[in-house]
């Protein structure tokens, strides 16, 4: 790879500082091993530098071609329309500069490897504490942010499942702390409910800490004040794990094996712009999900009219609902039975305890906790 292009990592921000700080790690990171390139990072909000600021440092430092690496898990909005947007209106100013936009770190092997070993080291340290216990009677969440956006929401899932598929645990569940459901905290107490098992593993899937990865750790307090009996371990988030990095390499490397620019993604952003179609998850899926479904609500087809629509948002059948009908349109009320059948809104969860959770104050952690708190802290709430 020519150490020739100034290299600009792209994050969303956040107002908690901890975050910003590890962002941090990752570009000084990849400048120890880009010696001869100019490392930069930038941000959507909530901190400085603003992601136009670097690209304007970069551009009055001579760079002649740069290279953006969104610093996401996956592609939701931030990756599929926030950062082309900045990045489009800077190339329109500066034209005379080749910019290049690479891909997410997504499914990718080094980033299982990763998640894989902050699971066994967490794993491994409460054997040594509180006795060992078995794979089979463990439970093992996965916890996303949780997007508004179906193919970030679905690849939390397929972690979930690989690392179920590799690590041996006796069940596994994917659920967010964010705007998805479900939500962690009902994850957890449905499980235990369903299946005596003797530990549950909290794994944040996310690269940095925040305030959603805080209540990821709140709702295993609450877990197991709830269940004493429990061993509830939780597991540090991503952060710069080498694999981490290496990932961030191999999307340089994307670009530079990329020589023709077949995969630009700015290019694709424009397309997509003109054309008018949603960027809230690739364009098919907008065609999957117009009302028209055959078979995905147990094998019977449903049309809303758009008067039906407006006033039951998605009032599902049998089948891809779990049997159950519900309405997307408001705030969720869910019916789990560890709930007691009440619903919740997003920050105030009365399945925990009967009572919500402030994330604001200190943690104490008097159980199998290995705490290092991680994640994105976004949806507005940084």
């Amino acid at each position: 790879m020519s150490a020739t292009p100034a290299i600009l990592i792209c994050s969303h921000g956040s107002r908690d500082p901890r975050a910003v700080e590890e962002f941090g790690l990752v570009a000084q990171a990849l400048g120890a091993r880009l010696p001869d390139a100019v490392v930069k990072s930038g941000y959507l909000e909530f901190a400085r530098p603003t992601i136009t600021e670097s690209l304007e440092a970069l551009a009055a430092e001579g760079a002649t071609e740069i290279w953006a690496l969104p610093g996401m898990l996956f592609a939701a909005m931030h990756m599929k329309t926030d950062i082309p947007a900045e990045l489009d209106a800077f190339g329109r100013r500066h034209p005379e500069i080749a910019l290049r936009f690479g891909a997410e770190l997504g499914l990718d092997w080094r980033m299982l490897e990763a998640a894989k070993d902050r699971i066994e080291t967490a794993l491994d340290a409460a054997d040594r504490t509180f006795g060992k216990v078995a794979r089979r009677d463990t439970l093992l969440v996965v916890v996303g942010r949780g997007t508004s956006d179906p193919d970030a929401n679905g690849n939390v899932a397929k972690v979930a499942r690989m690392l179920w598929d590799v690590m041996g645990f006796g069940w596994v569940e994917a659920g967010f702390s964010g705007l998805a459901h479900p939500t962690a905290d009902v994850v957890m107490l449905r499980e235990l409910q369903r299946d005596a098992f003797r530990r549950v593993v909290v794994f944040p899937y996310f690269l940095f800490t925040g305030i959603l990865v805080d209540r990821i750790y709140d709702w295993a307090d609450a877990v197991a004040d709830r269940y004493p009996e429990v061993q509830v371990v939780t597991v540090p988030y991503l952060k710069d794990h080498p694999r981490v990095i290496e990932t961030f390499m191999e999307r340089l490397q994307d670009i530079a094996r990329d020589s023709s620019g077949g995969q630009d993604r700015l290019a694709q952003y424009r397309a997509w712009k003109q054309a008018g179609e949603p960027l809230e998850g690739e364009p098919w899926m907008k065609k999957l999900f117009e009302h028209e479904h055959g078979g995905c609500c147990g094998g019977h087809g449903h049309h809303h009219h758009k008067d039906e629509a407006q006033e039951h948002a998605h009032d599902h059948g049998e089948g891809c609902c779990g049997g159950h009908g519900h309405a997307q349109a408001h705030a969720h009320a869910d019916d789990h039975e560890c709930c007691g059948g009440k619903g919740h809104a997003d920050d105030d969860h009365e399945c925990c305890g009967g009572h919500g959770h402030a994330h604001d104050h200190e943690h104490k952690h008097e159980h199998a906790h290995e705490h290092a708190h991680g994640g994105c802290g976004c949806g507005g709430k940084h």
